[in-house]
């Protein structure tokens, strides 16, 4: 049986008189994906950074393999959390090469590195045919498989995803998203905030509906993909 990787209890997060998360919990499990689906403004990216100590919890806890998790970021990426952040925000002015270099910035192996850096190789292929280009004159979809090719390199044991469809053509979100399910089958567990909620349930086991702050619904991702409330609202679809 799975056991609980990642745990975040009653999370509460102000911004000034501002409530951007009232009471949100999840759990995500070992080798699982999960996703948080909701309109912009619902509170996704606030819960991914609160996770990540990039935004102050003003009352809950969150939990790694049932302990706390630090709120400090090096301390969080080094304990094996790491996020792909909306917009990607590669550095423009390096290369890929020293883009995916700096993401195994906390680590020490060195043979590991580079049977890592050969991974995300096998798993996006275009980047290393781009290896010497400046990551700023990539399209939007190669830099976000840098993106991510460069959050794995610190090996993580949870990859958190703010919305990796944002701006990207059908065809690239179709091949990104069958490389995170690779990703997840090779033993790293996904947390995925994604406004393209039919993507989210297609590619996650569970998933978590977020309204204005508050957990709406949650349960199997199929299910919620054939739930009347979540087709009408999210889906695009009448019941």
């Amino acid at each position: 049986m799975s056991k609980i990787l990642l745990e975040a209890k009653e999370l509460y997060v102000n911004y000034g008189a501002i409530q951007a998360l009232a009471g949100f919990s999840l759990k995500l499990m070992e080798n699982e994906i999960v996703s948080v689906i909701g309109a912009n403004g619902a509170g996704k990216s606030t819960f991914m950074n609160a996770i990540m100590g990039m935004v102050k919890i003003s009352s809950g806890e969150i939990f790694l393999e049932g302990y706390p998790l630090s709120s400090q970021n090096y301390k969080i990426v080094r304990s094996g959390l790491c996020l792909v952040p909306e917009g990607r925000r590669v550095f423009t002015s390096l290369t890929v090469d020293e883009n995916l270099r700096i993401g195994a910035f906390t680590r020490k192996d060195i043979s590991e590195i580079n049977r890592d850096y050969e991974w995300v190789f096998s798993l996006f292929p275009i980047l290393k045919e781009r290896l010497k280009q400046y990551a700023g004159t990539l399209s939007g979809g190669e830099q976000q498989m840098l993106a991510i090719a460069r959050a794995l390199m610190a090996r993580p044991r949870v990859l958190l995803l703010d919305e990796p469809s944002l701006g990207l053509a059908p065809i690239i979100i179709r091949d990104i998203f069958k490389e995170l399910k690779q990703i997840n089958e090779q033993g790293v567990s996904i947390l995925l905030v994604e406004q393209n909620a039919r993507q989210a349930l297609l590619l996650s086991h569970r998933a978590y509906v977020l309204q204005t702050g508050r957990l709406l619904k949650e349960g199997l991702s199929k299910d919620l993909l054939e739930d009347k409330d979540i087709k009408a609202a999210y889906l695009g679809q009448s019941a």
